[in-house]
Parts: C-alpha cells; sequence; structure tokens
C-alpha cells in the first residue's frame, strides 16, 4: 500500500512522534487558552495569516506550541500555502538561545534531506534539455567513479535503489571542508554496493552526493553554480542556499541537539560540503513553498518530468518503494496524492508535503536535531487549514 511505503516506513520508524507529544497535543488547547503559552515556550513571534484563516492559525499554534513543550524545541518556523498564496507564516521560540533572538518567518534553517527534491529539480532540467540520460550509466557523466560488479544508473540513484551505501558510524558529523562535489566522493567510491541495483530500497544521502558529481557532468559546470541559477534563481528562491560555514549569512539559525542526559546543547560543528546535494541546504520556509509551488502546476519543469519525479520506482519484483526522483510519494486519508521530503541534519530537522489535488503545501522546520517534523505532524496541520 502506498501509504506504508518503503520509504515511509524508513522515514516514519526515524522520526517517529512520541506518546508524550500525542498527549500534549490533546490536553494544550485546554491547558493553553486562545493565544496561550506552553511550557514556558515564548510566545510566537508575529507572523502571516491570510483572511479567513485565523482559526485554523490558532489551532495550529496551539499544536506547534505542545510540540516545543514536549519535545524542549528551542526555534521552530512554519508556513502553509495554497499554490502561491502564503495563508500562514510563523516563527516560535529561538533561533539563538545564548543571546534570545527570536524566530521569525526570515530564519534560516538546515533543511537536511529536503536538499534532495531540490536536487531532483535540476535533475528535471537536465532531462528537459536532453542532456541527461536517466538511465544510463553514472559512468557516462562521472567517468572517474569507480566500476562496480552491477551497472549503477541516475534513475536507481535517485530512487535509492542504486546499491549506494548510507553513513556509517560519525560520517555525518563530518568537519571536513570538500572544496568541490568531486572530492567529496572520496567518502564513498571504493565501497563496494550493498545490493545489486533495484532489488532493495535502501535510504542513501551519499547516491544523491554522486548524483551532484552527474549533474557535473552532464551541465558542464559547477553542482553549485547549477543550482544557484537553474533552480533557486529561476524559481526566485532567495533565501535558500549552500550551508557554507565561512559566509555570513543573514538570519541563520544556531544548531542544537539534546546531549545524553536529555539536555539542549550547542550542536557540534559540522561541514556540509561533502553531501550539498544529499542535506546540505539551507532555507525557510516560505522558500519552500516557493519551491513546492514551483511543481505544483507544469511551468517551471513539464508535466512528464514531473511524473517522472513523483512517480514511485518499483524493485525489480514491482514492489512499489513510495519513492520517484527525490520526492516521496503517498495518499492521505481523503484519497487525496502527497509528495513529500522530510529532513535531518545535525541541529535541524525538516518536513516539506505537497498534496496535489488541493494545492496545499506545508513547511515545518525547526533548530534541533531530535525534534519531530514528521509527514503526520504536517498532515495535521493541512487539515486545520482545508
Amino acid at each position: 500500500m502506498m501509504e506504508r511505503s518503503l520509504f515511509r516506513v524508513w522515514f516514519d520508524g526515524l522520526q517517529r512522534i512520541p506518546v508524550l507529544f500525542l498527549l500534549l497535543a490533546v490536553a494544550g488547547a485546554g491547558a493553553c487558552g486562545e493565544g496561550g503559552q506552553a511550557g514556558g515556550q515564548p510566545e510566537a513571534e508575529a507572523g502571516t495569516v491570510a483572511a479567513g484563516y485565523d482559526a485554523a492559525a490558532d489551532s495550529a499554534r496551539l499544536l506547534i506550541d505542545s510540540l516545543m513543550a514536549a519535545e524542549a524545541i528551542p526555534g521552530l518556523s512554519v508556513a502553509v500555502g495554497r499554490a502561491s498564496e502564503v495563508v500562514w507564516s510563523e516563527g516560535f521560540g529561538y533561533s539563538d538561545l545564548t543571546h534570545s533572538v527570536r524566530v521569525t518567518p526570515e530564519t534560516v534553517f538546515r533543511v537536511g534531506s529536503v536538499s534532495k527534491p531540490m536536487t531532483a529539480a535540476a535533475l528535471g532540467v537536465l532531462l528537459e534539455r536532453g542532456a541527461l540520460d536517466l538511465d544510463a550509466p553514472v559512468q557516462d557523466y562521472v567517468p572517474s567513479f569507480p566500476t562496480k560488479r552491477f551497472p549503477v544508473t541516475t534513475r536507481q540513484l535517485a530512487g535509492h535503489l542504486g546499491g549506494i551505501r548510507h553513513y556509517a558510524e560519525m560520517e555525518n558529523f563530518s568537519a571536513v571542508n570538500y572544496p568541490d562535489v568531486m572530492s567529496g566522493l572520496v567518502i564513498f567510491e571504493d565501497d563496494p554496493l550493498i545490493n545489486e541495483p533495484g532489488t532493495e530500497f535502501s535510504y542513501s544521502s551519499y547516491a544523491w552526493n554522486l548524483i551532484s558529481a552527474v549533474i557535473e557532468g552532464a551541465s558542464g559546470e559547477a553542482f553549485l553554480d547549477f543550482m544557484d541559477r537553474e533552480v533557486f534563481g529561476a524559481l526566485a528562491m532567495d533565501e535558500t542556499f549552500a550551508d557554507r560555514n565561512r559566509p555570513i549569512i543573514e538570519h541563520r539559525t544556531r544548531f542544537y541537539i539534546r546531549d545524553a542526559d536529555g539536555q539542549v546543547v550547542n550542536a557540534p560543528y559540522v561541514d556540509n560540503s561533502y553531501k550539498w546535494a544529499g542535506g546540505g541546504f539551507i532555507s525557510t520556509p516560505e522558500d519552500l513553498l516557493v519551491f513546492a509551488n514551483g511543481h505544483l502546476e507544469p511551468g517551471y519543469l513539464q508535466a512528464e518530468t514531473l511524473e517522472v519525479l513523483f512517480t514511485s520506482q518499483t524493485t525489480r519484483d514491482g514492489s512499489e518503494t513510495g519513492y520517484g526522483v527525490g520526492w516521496g510519494s503517498s495518499t492521505n486519508a481523503h484519497g487525496e496524492r502527497i509528495v513529500s521530503h522530510g529532513g535531518g541534519s545535525v541541529g535541524g530537522r525538516t518536513m516539506l508535503t505537497m498534496n496535489r489535488d488541493n494545492g496545499l503545501i506545508v513547511a515545518i522546520v525547526a533548530n534541533l536535531s531530535s525534534a519531530p517534523m514528521t509527514a503526520g505532524l504536517a498532515g495535521r496541520i493541512e487539515e486545520l487549514f482545508r
């Protein structure tokens, strides 16, 4: 069933909402009162609420307040859009606990694996230009990538069917700076495939690192330059960037984790240059709405290309994975088509969902690694704004 796809089983297992949150979410409405606060959380920053959505926004605030209290989330930001209209956008809590800097809708967060659908847009652009064959061996575009026991294609990589491994041990806490995409491939390029491509869904951010090298080979230019022009620039995503450490990026949040005792502490220093495509971008919820809206109808990409991105791939035995090219695919309780992606990073969690049938888009980001930003949470928020 699409609702319990291989991708959804994997992702839900990673980010399951604790029972405590579910209980507090129900109790919060009675305990807080309208416009109230839960668990000492600061009152939300003023945001944007479109006419006719005040009641929905009030209910969503109570839900967010309960979640933040239950999970001790320092800062969170959420935006809801209906096609191109932002119907609600608001920041909660703090982007910097040390200096008591509040989250606003302009606060920039790590979006983790939501970088994958962003990169998938670049694949769509190259596909439409005839510069990329998704079913050709990756060595057609990255000749230096070692030949494996079985051929691997870009389509398989993009659907987590390529047999490329995911992080091992603490690799996602890398503090090494890689000057370019190709240099970052050294982490995994000599490792054997973990399975025969096409036979098993196995989530892999490193597969998307290899995809960024494919994009360089197909386009003839640096991956980040191509993304800046053909995705972020083309869609007017003005607050989306590579998470480089050296530049001063206005409104960038600080990042937090929970320690072994459950206390919120500063996240360790990491350098995401090894995984731009797999999880290295930063953005705001409103920019994520812009991105998703660019995929709601044909325009930025052709209808055929959108179906390539959104349609679930299958394993060799015909089983649907629930994951297309950079997007998870499912249906909700109303039978409507939902495409989505979550993201986890050091000091960040993200969820982006888009209802292809009613045009509602939900983007939620937080600056705590363990914050449960799930498709279920996004679905509850969407339901309030229907």
